[in-house]
């Protein structure tokens, strides 16, 4: 490492679950954020900071009012402006070693293949359960693994789904088999600003420990945090045999 990485990750580097060789599997490493919002932000600008070496993302939506009360991302200046090339701005001033990409678009069916396939992890904080389906079709096709969070309202909750790795794990439509009839969005039921800071983050550092090994990723498991309360709690998830995707 040069010495002016080593200053920049020492916290890192003194860490046992981490170190040098943590640091160095950080800075190989690159991770796809779907959504630079109220999750992906935050997610990313955590990533940028631990030295990840790529990090993309995609988003097709610009800047608005609404958006600054929890994406914390950007500022009143930003209105207007496309989400994922602004996000990644910021991603390059904190860190000019990180590589950062933006892809202003929606992710779909047809192009998540092609978008997702150099991705060693990709994180999903998306606000369409028809994009989240997309990325998680394409991350049980690719073998990639896949961070998955959500918030609403004063709860939030988040997952790893491997089953693209042949590890028997669920993937995300064994959680959610079909699209909900009348999905609940943030902008009809409100959510607190504050709770996706938390989630993202938590989306970042399982990501930092999937890449480094440290600990034990929330693998076949849901995290369910309850903000009002203060109180969190996990949930096994299991493998859906009629699952369209990896049943």
């Amino acid at each position: 490492m040069e010495d002016e990485e080593i200053e920049r990750y020492a916290r890192h580097l003194v860490l046992k679950e981490i170190g040098g060789p943590g640091q160095q599997r950080l800075r190989a490493a690159s991770a796809v954020i779907v959504g630079a919002g109220g999750l992906g932000g935050p997610a990313a600008l955590y990533l940028a900071a631990a030295g990840v070496g790529t990090v993309m993302l995609i988003d097709p939506d610009t800047v608005s009012l609404d958006n600054l009360q929890r994406q914390i991302q950007f500022t009143t200046g930003d209105i207007g402006q496309p989400k994922a090339a602004t996000a990644a701005q910021g991603l390059a001033r904190l860190n000019p070693l990180v590589n950062v990409r933006a892809v202003q678009a929606e992710l779909t069916p047809e192009n998540a293949g092609a978008v997702l396939t150099g991705a060693d992890i990709v994180l999903d904080g998306c606000d369409k359960f028809e994009t989240r389906f997309a990325v998680n079709a394409a991350c049980h096709r690719l073998g990639k693994p896949l961070i998955s969070g959500a918030v609403g309202r004063w709860t939030g909750q988040l997952g790893v789904f491997t089953s693209g790795l042949g590890k028997g794990s669920p993937c995300y439509q064994c959680f959610v088999p079909s699209l909900p009839p009348d999905a609940e969005t943030c902008e009809r039921a409100g959510v607190v600003g504050a709770l996706t800071g938390v989630i993202g983050s938590m989306m970042a550092l399982e990501a930092i420990k999937w890449i480094t090994g440290a600990g034990d990723p929330l693998t076949g498991r849901l995290m369910i945090y309850d903000g009002l309360a203060g109180t969190s709690r996990t949930l096994t998830l299991h493998r859906d045999p009629a699952c369209p995707v990896c049943g």
